[in-house]
């Protein structure tokens, strides 16, 4: 039997409230003892459409960041790159839903279009770079581009 496809917008309005944990075990590079900040779908596209159009950051960089934010020691890789999957995936389809670029998350911003998870998504690495070189041009969200 065939899979329902994904409604990455529901995945993204039911997923958790964000939180902060101590780890009792060392997790994902992460020591024991550490304070972790777990986010949610809603905080990351938040931390995303902060960072200024033609711009971008590391995965990294936004875990850091949302640490120190949170006051915690670190921010889970493990979910942050889930969440990064569903905020991406939710923009894509309001995109093919037809809302206009400047209304949706600007995850291209952040996924890189050679890293592992711009490999995961339904669209491919030339549709993060070539969102990438418009807003560099300032031409992102005036004109759009095509999903």
């Amino acid at each position: 039997m065939p899979r329902k496809p994904t409604d990455w917008r529901k995945r993204f309005d039911t997923a958790k409230p964000p939180r902060t944990v101590v780890l009792h075990t060392d997790f994902a590079g992460i020591r024991a003892g550490a304070v972790l900040y777990i986010a949610s779908p809603g905080v990351i596209a938040n931390d995303i459409s902060r960072v200024p159009a033609g711009e971008t950051r590391s995965i990294e960089r936004m875990r850091h960041e949302l640490a120190r934010k949170n006051g915690a020691t670190a921010t889970c890789p493990v979910t942050t790159a889930i969440y990064l999957k569903v905020v991406a995936e939710a923009a894509l389809q309001d995109l093919a839903r037809g809302l206009p670029v400047g209304s949706v998350t600007p995850f291209w911003r952040v996924i890189d279009p050679g890293g592992k998870i711009a490999n995961r998504l339904s669209c491919d690495s030339e549709f993060i770079r070539h969102a990438r070189e418009l807003e560099r041009a300032g031409e992102g969200t005036e004109h759009g581009f095509q999903t």
